[in-house]
């Protein structure tokens, strides 16, 4: 057992800070404000938008509200970043207007011009998102464009929108990316109702011509949103595969919003779907995972980084939290394996920028050093000789998350129902994955002052739920006592991102 007792979290989050320089850190210091997850400064946030590696910076584009916490008004907010850990917020990039809010979508770095909005012989950024109007006739959703030519500061909408619009109310999510062997721009966008996902090529990003239909397939109980369409290195760098992933909303097998993927190949015109056991499952198993996509632009030889909104639609306007609503995932880097199991994603969340001295876990029960959220638990598993195992984060003696393998059901979960504040109806959840005999029982746990995020058996099990303790106290216990199950591992005391100092060695 691993007593841990958090020294004055509620109460160090209301403390003002007199110095200038720590003004930052003041601002997101509130009950529940993540330390090591982006949130904006105040105001509502859902899905990311334009994920974009251009010119040493990483750019976080989200859906935003920048009138109040709600849905509403939706416009793109705009972070940067230099190690996708560390973020400064800058103005709204892409504000609503005339009647045309800026919902999901892409950017890209238009390296040749193509669209012809870039400087003479220069580069720029070109965003293609869902504008959605109000019609007489109803809603209407259609797809446009943006450009930047100072690194995406400032951003001016074509004249000519919407640039592909089929005169739909439910026509949605571009993920829009450089097809190198073709020469051309392939863009990934939703039929929510029809359950597809539809492919378009175009040389400019302004005329776009339709290539094929993905789907239905998989899971169709809600609607299908944001698509993404990626490529994928093996663990071992030896081959890729393509990835389609694509959101559910409502229907997920945890409840309400979740996103599953499918494997197989792109030709340049479609994408066909594996039929390996595997090639069909969930990037995600919990239930604040939604919305998920990849970086553009990354250099050449780095892994797909896909980072999603931690929340779900059953929800996300009752989170108790002020003066902001809403907040990301940890970005991950992706790849896939291959083995007796099948075939299936494997995730690595970026994490080791933030970690400074560790903590020992003991091998038999006792108590061991004090630390403070948020932290990451790193457990290795012997050889399971108990019909369930893990381990539970306890804020007092009636409130705990217990995340854990049950051997019986070959099932990893996470058991929120006891953790705190249930916030909804739909709230309490156990939220469940598979397991594989092929695949160590290890455990990736980060800890942040409102959710936990699982990476199980070599990070192909991701599971991200949102927890709010009702206590400060925490107290890991491994379970069950008297198990002779063998375990080992660490803590890591992790760096709040907003503390702008070096980090410690």
């Amino acid at each position: 057992m691993l007593k841990m007792r958090i020294y004055g979290m509620l109460a160090a989050m209301i403390v003002l800070h007199g110095s200038p320089a720590n003004g930052q850190i003041a601002a997101y210091d509130q009950p529940y404000r993540p330390q090591i997850h982006f949130s904006p400064r105040q105001n509502w946030t859902n899905d990311p938008n334009g994920l974009v590696y251009f010119r040493g910076e990483y750019h976080l584009f989200f859906q935003y509200n920048p009138l109040g916490d709600q849905w509403g008004h939706m416009s793109w907010g705009h972070a940067v970043s230099k190690d996708l850990l560390h973020w400064q917020e800058l103005p709204v990039a892409i504000p609503e207007g005339n009647g045309v809010m800026i919902f999901t979508g892409s950017v890209v770095v238009d390296r040749e011009n193509s669209s012809g909005f870039c400087a003479a012989k220069s580069e720029c950024l070109v965003a293609i998102y869902t504008g959605h109007s109000k019609t007489p006739e109803g809603q209407r959703q259609a797809q446009n464009i943006a450009y930047s030519r100072d690194n995406g500061r400032t951003w001016t909408k074509y004249a000519g929108n919407p640039v592909l619009d089929l005169h739909l109310a439910d026509f949605r999510d571009p993920s829009v990316s450089w097809d190198e062997t073709a020469r051309q721009w392939i863009m990934a966008v939703s039929l929510p109702k029809e359950h597809k996902v539809r492919f378009y090529s175009s040389t400019n990003l302004k005329q776009w011509t339709r290539l094929s239909d993905f789907g239905p397939a998989g899971d169709i109980a809600g609607d299908w949103e944001c698509p993404d369409l990626l490529r994928i290195p093996s663990s071992d760098g030896k081959e890729s595969v393509w990835a389609l992933k694509v959101g559910l909303n409502p229907g997920a097998p945890q409840g309400g919003s979740g996103e599953q993927y499918f494997l197989g190949n792109f030709n340049g015109k479609g994408f066909v779907s594996s039929n390996e056991p595997g090639s069909h499952g969930w990037t995600n198993y919990g239930k604040d995972d939604y919305c998920a996509i990849s970086f553009n632009g990354l250099p050449q030889g780095q892994k797909p980084i896909l980072l999603g909104w931690m929340s779900n639609w059953q929800y996300a306007a009752k989170l108790p939290t002020a003066p902001w609503r809403g907040q990301m995932s940890l970005p991950r880097q992706l790849s896939f394996v291959r083995d007796e199991a099948g075939l299936t994603l494997e995730q690595e969340p970026v994490i080791a920028p933030l970690r400074m001295k560790t903590l020992p876990i003991p091998a038999s029960s006792g108590t061991g050093d004090s630390v403070a959220i948020p932290y990451e638990l790193d457990l290795q598993f012997g050889h399971p000789d108990a019909p369930i195992f893990g381990i539970r984060l306890y804020s007092d003696e009636e409130h705990w998350t217990e995340i854990g393998f049950d051997m019986t059901k070959k099932q990893f979960y996470v058991d929120r129902t006891k953790s705190g504040a249930a916030i909804d109806e739909d709230f309490p959840a156990k939220t469940t994955a598979p397991t594989a005999l092929a695949r160590p029982y290890n455990l990736q746990l980060i800890v942040d002052r409102s959710s936990v995020e699982a990476y199980a058996q070599n990070g192909t099990i991701a599971m991200t739920n949102l927890i709010y303790p009702l206590s400060a106290n925490s107290t890991i216990k491994i379970f069950p006592p008297d198990a002779k199950t063998a375990f080992s591992g660490q803590i890591w005391i992790l760096k709040s991102i907003w503390d702008q100092s070096p980090l410690s060695k």
